[in-house]
């Protein structure tokens, strides 16, 4: 089969389309012939081995561990090892796994889900990482509810664009911070007010916030206090931003630390992968509460271009690559 493969750390010439072995699927896993793959910043990560940190989780020190790179897919099921018990060969699923540049995969069975049936394979090869993301931060870490004000900084992103709609289907006021380039696709996912950061300071609004989620990764957490009810609660979804040694992670880390001296919340939000969120994503896509926004689509030979247009930090939502 064809993949795209990195031998060492690198930029996106690293990146190559190559032929390997088709991979067999084991215990508890599933065999997915690739019908698309979402393109996240934990693929930009992995190509560059950056921050070092992540080095140290696993991933490899010197080269990276698992050479194929992509981690969102959508597609069918091919084949199915011994203990799966939830899918069968020719479901359509989506979820995560390592690997997805590619024209087959093999996935865990309880990081796949059967694919919302009113969307392309491309629309959900976008949703496993961010969608589950902004669902996790929205309804756990946040715990927004109805009539709540909530701010999305980096609203016009992968994980904000989803989190604008996932806040407004839990009955919340949402006001979305992005680029110009990003206002009127902000405002179509439905958020009740945009700010256009090159032109106004949201910090300087006047304006306070129930909940704030942070996905932008760049702003000092005093800033973000300011905006925030006296009790009420900041998410910081990964990291972004920071230096090659952590990356940005340490504002994640050392959030929940602040909380000790403060009526107001602060807490660092790494997602979980699981099939259950993606079924209760699900539920909010087939119902029309939230649809995944695709900027642009890849054939599998551009996906070093892909990886590089997602990191400029330009896209509109998510891009794709289609296999």
């Amino acid at each position: 089969m064809k993949a795209i493969v990195q031998d060492v750390y690198g930029n996106a010439d690293v990146l190559q389309l190559r032929d390997i072995p088709l991979p067999v699927p084991g215990d508890r896993e599933v065999l997915i012939r690739v019908r698309a793959a979402g393109v996240d910043q934990g693929v930009w990560h992995l190509m560059t081995g950056r921050p070092y940190l992540l080095r140290l989780f696993g991933f490899g020190l010197k080269k990276p561990k698992i050479p194929v790179r992509g981690r969102e897919v959508a597609g069918v099921v091919e084949a199915v090892g011994a203990g799966v018990t939830r899918l069968q060969v020719g479901d359509e699923v989506f979820g995560t796994c390592e690997g997805s540049f590619a024209e087959f995969v093999c996935a865990r069975e309880d990081r796949v889900a059967t694919k919302p049936a009113n969307l392309t394979a491309e629309e959900a090869a976008v949703a496993p990482i961010s969608g589950v993301t902004a669902l996790q931060a929205v309804r756990d870490a946040g715990q927004v509810t109805t009539g709540q004000k909530v701010l999305i900084i980096g609203a016009g992103g992968g994980v904000g664009s989803f989190a604008v709609q996932v806040a407004k289907a839990f009955g919340a006021e949402v006001t979305g911070v992005c680029s110009t380039r990003k206002v009127e696709l902000v405002r179509s996912l439905g958020a009740d007010h945009v700010i256009d950061y090159t032109r106004d300071d949201f910090s300087r609004a006047g304006m306070r916030y129930d909940v704030i989620l942070d996905t932008a990764g760049n702003r000092p957490l005093a800033v973000l206090r300011r905006v925030l009810t006296p009790r009420g609660t900041l998410v910081i979804v990964g990291g972004e931003g920071g230096g090659n040694l952590t990356g940005g992670f340490e504002r994640s880390m050392g959030a929940p630390l602040a909380s000790l001296f403060s009526g107001q919340k602060f807490k660092g939000l790494v997602s979980t992968e699981n099939y259950r969120d993606l079924e209760a994503l699900t539920m909010l896509i087939e119902a029309g509460s939230v649809k995944p926004a695709v900027d642009k689509v890849y054939a599998l030979v551009e996906a070093p271009a892909a990886v590089e247009y997602m990191h400029e930090g330009r896209v509109r939502g998510k891009v794709v690559v289609s296999i």
